[in-house]
């Protein structure tokens, strides 16, 4: 047992890491950057980066996301805290891991600082991230499954308007598993969906009718009627 000195208490670093999911294409995302500097130079990882020794956390996640991926005004979400001692090679760096759901063509992606590039990645093909950061993804993944489960949290992702298949087919992404089209309609009829007056476009199979999600009912029926999403 080693002698501790209360300046062994004052010695680490604080990051964060933003794990930014989004949807197109039937799969779902995350959004990474391409490492330019030292070390892990040259590896994909998710954006983040240190904290500035007087800066708040939730700020220092908007502006580590903005300076490495062009990304502002991103409403992120605090999850875990990742602490393991030999996380960093440079030293102790306890990081603070934060996730949002965005709609992809809302936003435009533009590497900056020193990252590389910035791309978006199925979450089925992500590689060998640098430092721990297929763990933070990994975990972070899971706590978005629990919440896809109880939360109508996927219409972030979704178009603003999205057929009632491209409402499935994520979830179907999600939870790797094929849901019976009938028995899908069925949980989802207590939804809020509102039809509109159009249909998809520059499509080869007949037009689906397009939808979109009423939060502001959604949350009037969770406040007056006990409404609880569940799929």
């Amino acid at each position: 047992m080693y002698k501790i000195e209360i300046n062994d208490f004052f010695t680490s670093a604080f990051s964060v890491d933003c794990v930014i999911f989004g949807y197109s294409d039937g799969e779902i995302k995350a959004l990474l950057i391409q490492r330019g500097m030292e070390p892990y130079t040259h590896f994909w990882a998710i954006p983040g980066d240190l904290v500035y020794p007087s800066e708040d956390l939730p700020d220092a996640a908007q502006r580590i996301l903005h300076e490495l991926t062009g990304l502002e005004n991103v409403e992120m979400h605090q999850s875990r805290t990742f602490g393991s001692p030999n996380r960093h090679p440079q030293g102790r760096v306890i990081t603070i891991s934060y996730f949002a759901l965005i709609r992809i063509s809302d936003f435009e992606i533009k590497a900056s600082s020193w990252a590389e590039k910035a791309m978006w990645v199925s979450l089925n093909d992500i590689p060998e991230l640098a430092f721990d950061h297929n763990q933070i993804l990994s975990s972070t993944y899971e706590l978005l499954k629990q919440k896809l489960s109880n939360e109508p949290i996927c219409f972030e992702m979704l178009e603003q308007r999205f057929t009632l298949n491209e409402f499935q087919q994520l979830y179907e992404y999600a939870f790797d598993q094929t849901l019976d089209k009938a028995n899908f309609r069925k949980k989802i009829k207590p939804l809020p969906l509102v039809p509109s007056n159009e249909s998809q476009k520059n499509v080869r199979h007949r037009p689906a009718k397009l939808f979109s999600f009423d939060y502001e009912k959604y949350s009037s029926a969770v406040k007056d009627d006990n409404f609880q999403f569940k799929l």
